[in-house]
């Protein structure tokens, strides 16, 4: 079961069914999916994708997938899941606009690394960072990920592939 966890500033709290609307506002925005590498996804899709993390995601198991507060707002999303597109478990982070600029990003990967290494006995993570998004390269590199190579979509976009020995991490 997903357990709660508790940084600095913020709490990753499972997510709730009350949780639904601030998730379907996250995916929603624009500004966050561009940032993320995805094209925004139709409500009910986002709806039905929230509905899945409670009824299959959790019940099963399958990862771990957190909402994220700050002060008892909802600043964003967190997850630590195997994925296809590296061989090991892959950190994907989402923090919503009003929240940028804060610190808050490394603080939430630094959560979330520290989850990976202590809960999960992970040996490295890895991320998927789009190549225009100067700000969260920039953070990768101040926590220590490495670039292992650079995948290239069926448009043209770059993305990262970064990856970081959890070995040592705090």
């Amino acid at each position: 079961m997903t357990p709660s966890l508790r940084t600095e500033h913020l709490e990753f709290i499972p997510y709730r069914a009350e949780d639904e609307d601030a998730f379907v506002s996250l995916l929603r925005n624009a500004e966050v999916c561009s940032w993320m590498g995805q094209d925004l996804v139709p409500e009910p899709q986002i709806r039905a994708l929230f509905r899945a993390i409670l009824t299959d995601v959790y019940p099963q198991q399958l990862f771990d997938v957190w909402g994220l507060w700050l002060d008892g707002r909802y600043a964003g999303h967190a997850e630590v899941k195997k994925t296809g597109n590296v061989d090991g478990h892959e950190l994907v982070t989402a923090l919503a606009p009003e929240f940028w600029g804060r610190g808050l990003g490394t603080e939430v990967v630094r959560g979330l690394v520290r989850y990976a290494a202590d809960e999960l006995g992970l040996k490295e993570v890895f991320g998927m960072v789009g190549a225009e998004n100067a700000p969260s390269l920039a953070m990768s590199r101040r926590l220590g990920f490495r670039h292992l190579r650079d995948v290239v979509g069926d448009d043209g976009s770059v993305t990262k592939v970064v990856v970081l020995s959890t070995t040592g991490q705090a």
